[in-house]
């Protein structure tokens, strides 16, 4: 610990993201990128933006993106943020939101920057039990509390929580604003975007980083009513009124303008995913349905932590949490269809 550190800094456990080794070349399957390249359009627009532009700011409001989603979603442009990836608006939603004085809520096992963004903000927060097969159950977030937040599909367990569940939960928090992080929603999910008009306190998160094969230009969204909008605004230009620089733009504009490609990959995604599936059950895996690109599996005579190093040594990167009740569990994602067969041969390998 550094002797100039802050309380604050000194008491962080910060989020840790999946291991990025450079010893050699794995195939990687543990940080749920996407399989394809982007869009063709969006690298040509992106070449085509890295001009003598990029001398200039880019636009703080980003008018034409957010026009853009706005009408791929049926929205207004003022229901529409644009960030730096969906990680950094989860990150102005917290002190924009949820600096009541009841904690907020979010399921005991969900996407583990939850809990770093809360005691980074002071925000108090409880966790609510999934079952034991990780399902959440709406009518256990009908408690007081300073506002709730639910990835759907889930992350890391792949659960997808039906729409009448997402409007269960909204009915039972009508003065709290509740997030809803769809990193995953295009592979299968139906969006809550739909619930919008009816739900003023609902703010739908969603990324180009997975669907849209853009994990490297970092471009989140967020859709909602205009006040939840301007009040994230306020915390972005507290921060930094230009999160998006002039390629990202270009390349997030191209991208979910390019309907056909997006589709064609998600198609692809979302067939080697239930095929891979149907694969690992087959060798013995409990595998947790998944409407995400990633599975979630857990073997009976295996356990994860020793799966996890097997497959390393062999070339192989997959997700080991080494947490309360997923410990025996590794999350993996879904690669193209060779890398999917590398693994189950490699996983034929290992298993008794």
């Amino acid at each position: 610990m550094s002797q100039y550190w802050s309380e604050l800094t000194a008491s962080l456990e910060p989020y840790v993201p999946g291991e990025q080794p450079k010893d050699r070349r794995y195939i990687k399957l543990n940080t749920n990128e996407n399989p394809y390249p982007p869009s063709p359009k969006a690298l040509e627009a992106i070449k085509e933006a890295a001009g003598a532009d990029l001398r200039l700011y880019p636009d703080p409001t980003c008018d034409a993106l957010r026009e853009t989603i706005a009408a791929r979603y049926g929205v207004t442009k003022e229901q529409v943020f644009v960030g730096n990836g969906s990680d950094e608006i989860l990150g102005f939603a917290f002190p924009a939101f949820f600096a009541g004085k009841r904690p907020i809520l979010f399921p005991d096992v969900t996407y583990s920057f939850y809990p770093v963004y809360a005691r980074l903000y002071g925000v108090r927060y409880e966790t609510v039990p999934t079952d034991v097969q990780f399902r959440i159950d709406p009518r256990s977030y009908a408690i007081p509390n300073g506002g709730v937040i639910v990835a759907n599909p889930n992350a890391p367990t792949a659960r997808y929580l039906m729409l009448n569940g997402i409007k269960e939960i909204l009915d039972a928090n009508r003065e709290q604003v509740v997030v809803v992080d769809e990193a995953y929603i295009d592979f299968g999910g139906e969006s809550a975007v739909s619930l919008l008009p009816d739900y003023p306190n609902l703010l739908v998160v969603q990324t180009l980083s997975k669907s849209r094969s853009l994990a490297g230009l970092r471009v989140g969204m967020a859709l909602g009513h205009p006040d939840l909008i301007e009040g994230l605004n306020r915390i972005k230009n507290s921060f930094n009124s230009y999160t998006l620089d002039r390629l990202a733009l270009a390349g997030a504009l191209a991208s979910l303008e390019d309907t056909a490609y997006f589709e064609e990959t998600n198609r692809k995604v979302t067939e080697t995913r239930e095929r891979t599936t149907d694969a690992l059950r087959e060798l013995g895996f409990e595998v947790v349905d998944s409407l995400a690109n990633f599975v979630f599996v857990t073997h009976p005579a295996k356990e994860a932590r020793e799966l996890f190093a097997a497959l390393k040594s062999r070339g192989i990167l997959v997700r080991y949490f080494n947490k309360p009740r997923i410990d025996n569990y590794l999350r993996i994602t879904i690669g193209t269809d060779d890398e999917m067969e590398a693994l189950l041969n490699a996983l034929r390998d290992i298993l008794p």
